[in-house]
């Protein structure tokens, strides 16, 4: 937290409360308890029981990895940085996604603004 810069009235805190035995234990934290209550940082808890608050962030995740990350290697931090910049670009503009009824991020925002 203390390398945080910005407004941190604008950070949410968010951990899944999964089968890791450590998730419930930053839940259980006074100390960072009182810093999220000081700056008023807003949590994003799953509810108990609830898979899907959570689906479309957890799908997004599975297919940035298989598609971007899983297999391959960058030799540098801004081979890495020039590879993901054209990929989230290509996502947004040229992917068409299922749930946005065959359309591109892009084309679904302009259609919903």
């Amino acid at each position: 937290m203390s390398r945080m810069s910005g407004k941190l009235s604008r950070t949410v805190l968010r951990r899944g409360k999964g089968s890791n035995p450590f998730s419930l234990v930053d839940f259980k934290n006074e100390l960072l308890e009182k810093v999220i209550t000081t700056f008023k940082i807003k949590r994003s808890l799953s509810m108990k029981g609830c898979p899907y608050d959570n689906a479309v962030a957890e799908a997004t995740f599975k297919i940035f990895k298989t598609e971007f990350i899983y297999g391959r290697n960058f030799d540098s931090l801004s081979q890495l940085w020039y590879e993901l910049t054209s990929y989230v670009n290509w996502f947004n503009t040229n992917r068409i996604h299922e749930s946005l009824n065959y359309m591109t991020p892009v084309e679904f925002r302009k259609l919903t603004l």
